[in-house]
């Protein structure tokens, strides 16, 4: 639906009332109850395959369809289907030890994980249909309702979601909201049972402050610069190809794309030259090539021409990969080459600022040790990727550096894994989630103690007036 701004507290309060009447009226939805919904948010993805194809073109200029029908449709169905095929297990209590002398006498304990109730969803414009429904899987599986607020900056996409979702959820399960900042800033001020917002860091500060003059609880994914250290034994060509398609898919438009690379001083040429050929390879060419992401918008396009010329003009070497050699207009079809920028000395923006372009600063080092505490006097990465086959140099990596999540020998790979938890640490954000992690993340895990029939606190002698019987249990227990 879309909410005028003059309107927006009351109507925005009045759908969350709806939803949180309803969540009220069924406070705990049965299994079945759960899996419908899950299976009308697999039918909507399925249903409109082509619409949320074109959608997404439109507000990009151009993506690849298949990019898209991959990132924002298949790869949005398997967790879906994940919670689908677990949530009955997920559902089931779990059952806890007591402390003596309690459990002697047949008294129990177990957790249920309850839903939260409303939860507030803001999603990005990178990926405005995959970051919309990764969450809803894990908050329809939890038994919750959801407001989501797609971004802005995809207004077809949004107002695709906007039109879609009434056939196929009531707005007392699933409502759309959509708006521009102001919509947004009156949205994540909101009394919700939780709120997830992806996006910046510097928007998640705000977002976590207006969340907090209600003590909503919050999961941000900020995103960050996610490094990327290469050994000196790993694959030059293989390892190349794996970084290149991490960087280019999308045109480096993600969170988790690599941000920088750190490679040995003696490998650096062997390395750029394996860069270009793998974007050759990849994209032999890019401004007709339906394959090759154009950026966003043409702000966000100028800042990463800035990024360039600031980095050529303090000395760094630049390459600009266009295996064709093509003209590309500056302005028009926001298309830009991939670009290698050598050695960028710290002080450059491109070094400071999550990148989310096609941009790869290149830095040299000599021992692994440097590497690591250069990365760790950085904010925490969302993610950082490793390559390289010594299991030595790999646990020094993994043992002394703090991420999101890390991998091994390949990059962006680990959001495909409906079985890991997904999210920041630090300045990247904090509040994992996907599969069990995220039906526990929108849950409430409430602990339930059930006494024995038994008067366990009369006969343990914990009840006054006090006599030996406590006093034995006392010595009995403070003890080393």
């Amino acid at each position: 639906m879309e909410v005028h701004v003059d309107k927006v507290e009351p109507e925005l309060t009045a759908i969350l009332q709806r939803q949180r009447d309803a969540s009220r009226q069924e406070a705990f939805p049965s299994c079945e109850t759960r899996l419908d919904r899950l299976d009308r948010a697999i039918a909507l993805l399925v249903d409109n395959r082509s619409r949320i194809i074109d959608a997404v073109t439109e507000d990009f200029g151009r993506r690849s369809p298949d990019l898209t029908a991959f990132a924002e449709v298949a790869g949005v169905i398997e967790p879906l289907k994940h919670a689908k095929a677990h949530l009955a297990r997920w559902m089931a209590p779990e059952y806890r030890t007591v402390n003596p002398p309690l459990e002697q006498y047949g008294a129990s304990a177990r957790i249920e994980f309850q839903p939260l109730g409303v939860i507030g969803v803001v999603a990005p414009w990178n990926a405005p249909v995959r970051l919309v429904f990764h969450p809803l899987a894990d908050i329809l599986a939890a038994g919750n309702r959801a407001m989501v607020k797609p971004s802005e900056l995809t207004p077809t996409v949004s107002a695709l979601l906007a039109a879609q979702f009434p056939k196929y959820f009531d707005d007392t399960e699933v409502a759309i909201v959509t708006g521009g900042p102001d919509i947004a800033a009156k949205f994540v001020s909101l009394p919700f049972d939780h709120l997830i917002y992806t996006g910046s860091t510097a928007v998640g500060r705000i977002v976590m402050r207006a969340a907090a003059e209600n003590l909503v609880p919050v999961t941000l994914e900020l995103g960050g610069k996610c490094p990327v250290i290469i050994g000196r034994d790993a694959d030059v060509d293989l390892t190349a190809d794996r970084i290149m398609y991490g960087k280019t898919a999308n045109a480096g438009q993600a969170c988790i794309a690599p941000d920088y690379v750190y490679v040995h001083e003696d490998d650096l040429d062997s390395y750029v030259e394996a860069f270009v050929r793998s974007v050759g390879k990849q994209y032999p060419t890019l401004r007709d090539n339906p394959d090759y992401t154009a950026i966003i918008n043409r702000r966000h396009y100028q800042r990463l021409r800035g990024y360039v010329e600031e980095a050529r003009m303090k000395g760094a070497a630049i390459v600009e990969i266009n295996p064709a050699a093509e003209d590309l207009p500056y302005d028009t079809d926001r298309i830009m080459a991939p670009t290698l920028i050598i050695r960028p000395s710290d002080d450059l923006r491109v070094m400071q600022e999550e990148i989310f372009g096609p941009l790869l600063p290149i830095r040299t080092y000599q021992d692994l040790t440097t590497v690591v505490e250069e990365i760790n006097g950085r904010p925490r990465p969302l993610a950082l990727y490793y390559f390289g086959r010594t299991a030595e140099d790999q646990t020094f990596v993994l043992s002394n550096t703090t991420s999101g999540n890390a991998v091994l020998n390949d990059v962006v790979m680990h959001t495909t894994q409906d079985d890991l938890p997904f999210g920041g640490v630090g300045a990247s954000g904090f509040g994992a989630y996907r599969g069990i992690d995220g039906f526990r993340r929108f849950s409430h895990a409430k602990g339930i103690f059930i006494q024995s029939e038994q008067d366990v606190v009369g006969i343990a002698g914990l009840r006054s007036p006090y006599d030996a019987r406590i006093r034995a249990l006392l010595d009995f227990q403070i003890q080393r």
